[in-house]
């Protein structure tokens, strides 16, 4: 079961975990990686089933996402939604068609009986990924969100509203009898690290901690547990968790999101300018914070922040 000599485990939501994986497989052994990713933000459009964050995920990865948008294959077309638009379809959630050979593989494969583990598991290695990418579950668990609208699914709230709506609850449909997928627990059994990636807290790295027993298997891991803040001077670099933090009553800065790990973490990794949080965490978290550049530019600063957590790995720091 182990995978080379880091044995590291990353929990993974979207494009900020994937940026920073893509600086981590040039810091260890690809094949040495588990990537355990959220599926909470799955949905089921145009008779297909779609995975945004594994597929986020293995894009990246592979080479072949459009770096401007962080989703989808670079240089895509839009065929296919410019048809359904002439048949009178206004689609919100938008598919390249390279994209849609994916969704309706992932679909093919699911119909056919198999899991998603296994579907995921195939997109990989068909597009040249060493790392193992795991979903959080091959259960349904869906994301939902009550707002100042409405109840929305996830991608409702994210792509048809544009993340506007306040947050007022965040429910984790299907998660009381989710079980890890296969691999998971023992994954985290056996990893040197365990890294959370600077991912939204609230809907992309708390739908992989309720999973049944992903949680206490992270606490009782002997491996040296990171998180990294998705939070920089208050606010989220892409995406609304920010917001949603103050919504739902939490503290929307680093650290508020260090104390939504408090209880198994070893060290926070913040900004910078962060740093002036850096005695509060420690002394009230009893968590050992490093002051690092996160902002993910480019590859070299990718790099960088993912030796900066190697080595914290390592015992280096």
């Amino acid at each position: 079961m182990t995978r080379g000599a880091d044995g590291v485990v990353a929990l993974a939501g979207g494009v900020g975990a994937a940026r920073f994986l893509q600086g981590l497989v040039r810091v260890i052994d690809p094949s040495s990686l588990t990537v355990i990713v959220n599926t909470g933000d799955d949905v089921e459009l145009y008779g297909l089933y779609i995975s945004p964050d594994p597929d986020i995920v293995v894009y990246t990865l592979a080479g072949v996402v459009d770096e401007v948008k962080g989703w989808g294959f670079a240089g895509d077309t839009f065929n296919f939604m410019r048809m359904l638009e002439r048949y009178g379809f206004k689609p919100w959630f938008k598919l390249g068609d390279m994209d849609l050979a994916t969704h309706v593989l992932r679909t093919w494969l699911l119909r056919r009986g198999f899991s998603l583990s296994y579907a995921i598991d195939f997109i990989r290695r068909r597009l040249g990924v060493s790392a193992r990418i795991l979903p959080m579950s091959d259960d349904r668990v869906r994301t939902k969100l009550v707002t100042d609208v409405g109840m929305l699914e996830f991608q409702e709230y994210f792509v048809k509203y544009r993340t506007e709506p306040e947050v007022k609850g965040v429910v984790f449909e299907g998660i009381e009898t989710a079980k890890p997928a296969p691999g998971v627990l023992e994954s985290i059994q056996e990893a040197s690290g365990i890294i959370v990636c600077p991912s939204n807290p609230i809907v992309s790295i708390a739908p992989i901690l309720s999973v049944k027993g992903v949680r206490d298997a992270i606490r009782r891991s002997r491996a040296v547990k990171v998180a990294i803040s998705p939070i920089v001077g208050g606010k989220t670099i892409k995406g609304p968790a920010d917001r949603m933090m103050r919504s739902l009553g939490y503290e929307p800065t680093a650290y508020g999101v260090a104390s939504l790990y408090r209880d198994f973490l070893d060290y926070f990794i913040l900004d910078k300018v962060d740093s002036h949080m850096a005695a509060r965490i420690e002394c009230e978290l009893g968590v050992k914070v490093l002051a690092e550049d996160t902002v993910m530019k480019t590859m070299s600063d990718k790099v960088r922040l993912a030796k900066a957590v190697m080595e914290v790995i390592r015992g280096g720091r």
